[in-house]
C-alpha cells in the first residue's frame, strides 16, 4: 500500500492525538487532583490539574464561555483540516515543513477538543482526595482539560522588581498544548517565507 503525503500526515496526526490521550487518561485515572511527582529534579514535574478549556491552565467565561471556546476550537480544527487538504492538492509543491507544522497544530487542537466534548461524560470528577474512575461529572462540551506537564525551571531572586520570588514558567500544560506551540513556533521561525509569499 502506497502512503501518499496526505496519508502520512493523517497518520502523524492520529499518532499525536493517541499519545496525548494516553497520557491524559493515565494521569486522570491514577492521580488525585493536585498530586505531583518529580521526573527531573525540581525542573520537570508531573502535576495533575484540570482547567475549563484554555491552554496553559487558563479558563474563560464560565459555562457559556466554555461552549463558545469549544465551538471555536471545533471551527478552527475544521478550518485547519480544510487548509491542509487544499495545500496537499496543489499542483505546485508545498514545503513538507509547512504541512507538518499545520498538522501539529491541528492534532493539538483536536486533542483538547476530545477532553472538552467527552471527558465529562466518561469520567467521574477528580478531587484532591479521590482518583477518577469511569462515570460522569459534566454534560457534553463541558469536560475539563487535563494538564500535567510542569517546568518550574527557576525562581526569580527576591530582590528583582515585579517578578521577585516568582517561578520563571509557572503554567501547567499538556502534550496537545505542546503540539500547538511547537507547530506554531516552527512555522513562524522557519516557514515564514512561505506564508509571506502566500499573503
Amino acid at each position: 500500500m502506497k502512503f501518499t503525503k496526505g496519508k502520512k500526515l493523517l497518520l502523524l496526526g492520529i499518532l499525536l492525538v493517541v499519545i496525548d490521550q494516553v497520557i491524559k487518561v493515565l494521569v486522570k485515572t491514577n492521580m488525585t487532583l493536585g498530586e505531583h511527582f518529580s521526573v527531573l529534579g525540581d525542573w520537570f514535574q508531573i502535576l495533575f490539574i484540570e482547567n475549563k478549556g484554555m491552554a496553559f491552565g487558563m479558563s474563560f467565561g464560565g459555562v457559556a464561555g466554555k461552549y463558545v471556546l469549544t465551538v471555536f476550537r471545533i471551527l478552527l480544527f475544521a478550518a485547519l483540516c480544510w487548509w491542509i487538504s487544499k495545500l496537499i492538492a496543489r499542483k505546485e509543491a508545498v514545503p513538507t515543513g509547512v504541512l507538518v507544522g499545520l498538522t501539529l497544530i491541528t492534532a493539538g487542537a483536536f486533542g483538547n477538543i476530545i477532553d472538552c466534548l467527552f471527558y465529562g461524560l466518561v469520567f467521574t470528577e477528580s478531587t484532591p482526595l479521590t482518583i477518577s474512575t469511569f462515570g460522569h461529572y459534566a454534560p457534553f462540551m463541558q469536560g475539563k482539560v487535563v494538564d500535567m506537564l510542569y517546568f518550574p525551571l527557576w525562581r526569580w531572586p527576591e530582590w528583582m522588581p515585579l517578578v521577585g520570588g516568582d517561578i520563571f514558567f509557572e503554567p501547567v500544560f499538556n502534550f496537545a498544548d505542546s503540539c500547538v506551540t511547537v507547530g506554531a513556533l516552527y512555522l513562524i521561525l522557519f516557514q515564514w517565507k512561505f506564508f509571506s509569499k502566500e499573503s
